[in-house]
């Protein structure tokens, strides 16, 4: 697949932490890289880190390290991120009512937003709602799930 690939955190978290299909996200992302995110995965990826601290699942420093990796890649350019601007908000408001069948989140719809805004060829996932909306949306769907 040629274009422009938008990574959901779902998705994205595989990349860092070694979870099933972890391995799948990697070959995905060294054959297809590099790959877009937006300013809200940033802050996701933030907030998952923590959890996955506070649930006791990695230490505090894993979590710094891959925080740090994180960061490292999206300043290379690993990572393409992409603002999460107004037009973006409202047209999520909008994508709500078109797929109004799925039961996105405010968040799930946020990141299909951006997918759409920036143009990309597939949504990246691990999430079968946001799989859902993605395909309800007309775009092309790359699951880790």
């Amino acid at each position: 697949m040629n274009g422009t690939v938008y990574f959901d955190t779902s998705a994205l978290a595989k990349w860092y932490l070694n979870e099933r299909r972890s391995e799948d996200v990697e070959r995905y992302i060294r054959a297809h890289g590099p790959v877009s995110i937006s300013t809200l995965t940033v802050v996701e990826m933030r907030s998952l880190l923590a959890r996955r601290r506070r649930e006791r699942s990695i230490d505090a420093r894993t979590e710094m390290r891959v925080w740090g990796t994180f960061e490292e890649d999206v300043r290379l350019g690993f990572l393409i991120r992409h603002p999460l601007e107004d037009g973006v908000v409202a047209s999520a408001a909008h994508l709500l009512a078109v797929a109004a069948r799925v039961p996105l989140r405010t968040l799930d719809v946020l990141h299909l937003a951006v997918a759409r805004e920036i143009q990309a060829n597939a949504v990246a996932t691990a999430d079968k709602v946001q799989a859902a909306g993605a395909q309800a949306l007309g775009l092309s769907v790359v699951r880790f799930d």
